[in-house]
């Protein structure tokens, strides 16, 4: 979800197919057809009040990557031997979250809007590829891996990702290419940690 993004829906991103033609940044009709199936085969599914009230509270939870930053600063003062690792992990979360809303802005794919697909959670911005809360969850959850030593991107990422689509607000491929774009984040974070100790080693001569 974008933070300021609250304006209405633009016109699809279009370029030249080389032929005259426009190519629009959205998925073809066949695509978007079969992405709402997947979402109300979930919602038919699993999308109970109580299953609902979960994801609404995992909504709130991850929006704009607030509570990723909150868990880091908690982790930054209790945990003073690695507080630049507990900072990686707000710098990758809000950093997927910022890079998330760039490309939603370039692509302007509107959230889903199907007769038949029941939205359970208002949003501050009206576009959706990519998902945001899926691509600062996994930053988060690869960030917060690494440093805990727990396969926490299996425990924390698929929820996030099904919430988002029990709640009706993404299509699959939104919650995916999030995820995808999270974990690259999270590699640019640990890559520049990498160089980060590689050069206090060579500073101290270990």
């Amino acid at each position: 979800m974008s933070l300021a993004d609250n304006t209405a829906v633009d016109k699809p991103l279009q370029s030249t197919n080389g032929h005259g033609g426009p190519v629009s940044a959205l998925p073809s009709t066949e695509q978007a057809a079969t992405e709402v199936w997947i979402l109300n085969a979930v919602q038919a599914k699993i999308g109970t009040p109580d299953v609902v009230k979960v994801a609404r509270g995992m909504s709130h939870f991850g929006e704009h990557a607030l509570g990723w930053v909150g868990i880091a600063a908690a982790g930054w003062l209790v945990d003073k031997p690695r507080r630049r690792q507990w900072a990686g992990v707000a710098v990758g979360a809000v950093g997927a979250h910022a890079a998330s809303i760039v490309i939603k802005r370039v692509v302007r794919r509107p959230r889903p809007n199907d007769p038949s697909v029941q939205v359970n959670v208002s949003t501050p911005s009206k576009l959706s590829f990519p998902s945001s809360h899926a691509t600062s969850t996994t930053a988060a959850a690869v960030l917060l891996g690494r440093l805990t030593g727990l396969p926490l991107p299996a425990v924390l990422v698929p929820p996030m990702l099904l919430s988002r689509v029990v709640l009706g607000v993404h299509y699959p491929s939104d919650v995916l290419a999030g995820s995808a774009l999270g974990a690259a984040s999270a590699a640019v974070v640990l890559a520049a940690e990498k160089r980060l100790d590689d050069r206090h080693r060579k500073s101290f001569g270990s």
